[in-house]
């Protein structure tokens, strides 16, 4: 693969909470360089909902010498806001383009589930619930497209006035986007049992069409049948709707990091030799799940975290003690993995 890549989260927003609530800069230059040096990645999906945010870890990225992917991620704006933060972001993206650095600008991710418009309800717990009764979500998907691609044939035209780098969207299969707008195929691209025996014909599909893929979202979590529950793998956690913050574990699972870098091994290997131009493994770390090994178990939210490093709550790690996480097995699959030619 070309771009060896890490999600990264800025800050997702959502009832007026972020999922990063310290943003210290000097923190993100430094895992920018482990990203880089440690990680092996070369390419870096910046992801979050405030715009400034985004800018400033993209320029630290750039400045570390990775390929960055500014890739705004938002919940419960409408269509009309939605432009209005894309069209700032294109400014942003283009300002650490001319600075000399690749960059890629991600109009949007998941849009359909994330933000209003496009499925019932005017909440994301609202549509999350859609995903756990199929025949309702079925009956709905069929007028999603449609929507879809007149929004990003909106946005892509007025974010390409502002931003002269490449242009992607990081979609659900199930959007069915046009990607004639764009430089590149992106997709969120989980394997979960139920589609593992044709998922790697999939990705074989995908790059049939004959523009670059990105596989813009992959991982699961480090607990004993994870990897087969796909993108479901994080309902595990038991979320707090007012709040917006995590609240405990729905049961006690048996934590198995070795499943989650086994999965991570298993499709990086796929999409290499299927031809995919980049991968984006989600991800590099979740703050707010926090690894607390003592006590109840049900109170240890990593077990539910797509983070490839543990989140240690403010206390500092043992393989980077300026760092408040710790490496998980994860971590060290996939520096062997990107650290091959």
């Amino acid at each position: 693969m070309r771009g060896k890549g890490i999600c990264y989260d800025a800050g997702f927003l959502h009832a007026g909470v972020s999922s990063r609530e310290r943003f210290d800069l000097d923190v993100v230059a430094r895992e920018m360089r482990i990203i880089r040096d440690d990680l092996h990645c070369t390419a870096v999906r910046i992801t979050g909902g405030d715009p400034e945010r985004i800018e400033q870890a993209a320029q630290l990225a750039a400045d570390a010498g990775l390929e960055v992917w500014f890739s705004p991620f938002t919940s419960d704006l409408s269509e009309d806001q939605m432009l209005r933060l894309l069209i700032d972001c294109a400014e942003r993206a283009e300002r650490v383009r001319r600075r000399g650095a690749e960059v890629v600008l991600v109009t949007g991710g998941e849009l359909s589930l994330m933000n209003r418009g496009f499925l019932p309800g005017d909440t994301l717990p609202e549509r999350i619930k859609l995903l756990a009764d199929p025949a309702r979500l079925r009956e709905l998907i069929g007028a999603i497209p449609a929507r879809m691609n007149d929004f990003l044939g909106r946005a892509v035209p007025a974010v390409r006035e502002r931003f002269a780098g490449k242009v992607a969207y990081a979609a659900i299969p199930f959007e069915r986007i046009d990607w004639e707008p764009f430089d590149f195929v992106g997709v969120d691209l989980y394997r979960s049992i139920e589609v593992a025996d044709r998922y790697r014909d999939g990705i074989r599909t995908l790059v049939a069409g004959g523009k670059p893929v990105a596989i813009t979202e992959v991982g699961t979590a480090p607990y004993r049948g994870a990897g087969d529950r796909g993108a479901r793998a994080g309902e595990v956690i038991v979320w707090d709707e007012g709040t917006g913050l995590p609240l405990r574990l729905d049961g006690v699972y048996e934590r198995d990091e070795g499943e989650q870098a086994a999965y991570l091994r298993e499709l990086l290997e796929i999409f290499d030799t299927e031809g995919v131009d980049s991968a984006f493994v989600f991800t590099f770390e979740l703050s707010r799940l926090v690894h607390r090994p003592e006590g109840d178990p049900r109170d240890d939210l990593d077990i539910g975290s797509y983070g490839i490093v543990k989140a240690l709550d403010g206390r500092p790690g043992t393989t980077y003690p300026d760092m408040t996480w710790e490496p998980k097995e994860a971590f060290a699959a996939l520096a062997e993995i990107y650290a091959r030619d």
